[in-house]
């Protein structure tokens, strides 16, 4: 491996983790209405021959703060998509209006809220794990490359200092993720 590719390995491997976060994140209720809370349901359609992302299913429109509408490409499906929304663990209920689905968003209660910023902890605890183990192995790689005379010692440490210094700021950008997505949920 590359000296400098150990360092771009990890910024992508970081980069990755932290696109992942707010993709995890986006699926989180906050009290609003969003696209994002139900467009990577899976739907069983067809019964049960075929799963899809609601996405690739339907439209999915905001209506007011507090409404989502979905309409289905094929009708025939809205029963299967209502289905899912039921089982989710969103605690979400659909009503069916002709050929679409209204979803009303009830505002979130103390103990909800909580809830859901601790699911946010969780999710931010498990990527910042992620980033961790990812720097170690870029340590490891280094200190691999050093005992293969790849590198010197005065570049392994300059390097182990780059992926220290790139390490915290994905961390912090995570902390600051964090900090919107609670203030979010705490938004009445």
């Amino acid at each position: 491996m590359n000296v400098m590719d150990i360092v771009s390995t990890f910024e992508t491997q970081a980069l990755k983790t932290v696109a992942s976060l707010k993709e995890d994140l986006k699926s989180i209720r906050t009290g609003r209405a969003s696209p994002s809370l139900v467009e990577n349901l899976i739907v069983e359609t067809y019964g049960g021959q075929t799963k899809l992302r609601l996405v690739e299913m339907a439209t999915i429109m905001v209506e007011g703060a507090s409404s989502i509408s979905i309409s289905p490409y094929d009708p025939s499906v809205i029963h299967d998509i209502e289905r899912s929304i039921l089982k989710s663990p969103l605690g979400l209920t659909p009503a069916t209006q002709g050929t679409r689905i209204v979803i009303r968003i009830p505002s979130l209660n103390t103990e909800q809220r909580e809830k859901y910023i601790k699911v946010v902890a969780d999710k931010i605890e498990e990527k910042k794990v992620t980033i961790r183990n990812h720097r170690d192995d870029a340590r490891k790689n280094m200190k691999n490359a050093f005992e293969k005379k790849e590198m010197s010692e005065d570049e392994k440490y300059r390097l182990e200092k780059e992926v220290d210094l790139r390490s915290t700021k994905f961390m912090k950008e995570i902390d600051v993720i964090r900090e919107n997505k609670e203030s979010e949920i705490r938004e009445v």
